[in-house]
């Protein structure tokens, strides 16, 4: 297969004592904590969380170099948990859920 140009390579993160975990998709759970709706100038939280997502090439390995744009004035961060799964899967009960779990991480969100 050819290419227009070539193509960036998988996202991935370092594992301690095991290979690299490959990332696929990023999903997002927003609004979910009142205080930090109110510190974004969301107005009244509803208590109904948002799901989003973020492309797999967002994530950034330990020391590596995050651009943004030169103009930026407010670059906000959070820490965030992460949740990895080893596997997919769609409408599992709870049990088949917590089995899908690889791990869990410290992340840190840069919007």
């Amino acid at each position: 297969m050819t290419f227009v140009f070539p193509p960036a390579p998988l996202p991935r993160v370092p594992v301690v004592g095991a290979a690299d975990f490959p990332v696929h998709r990023i999903y997002c759970v927003g609004l979910n904590y009142p205080s930090h709706v109110a510190e974004m100038n969301g107005g009244q939280a509803t208590g109904v969380p948002i799901f989003f997502m973020k492309p797999a090439d967002a994530v950034f390995p330990n020391h590596a170099a995050m651009p943004y744009p030169p103009a930026t004035e407010n670059l906000h961060y959070e820490a965030e948990l992460v949740v990895a799964l080893g596997c997919g899967g769609t409408d599992m009960s709870t049990e088949a859920a917590e089995d899908a779990i690889y791990g869990y991480a410290a992340g840190l969100d840069m919007t």
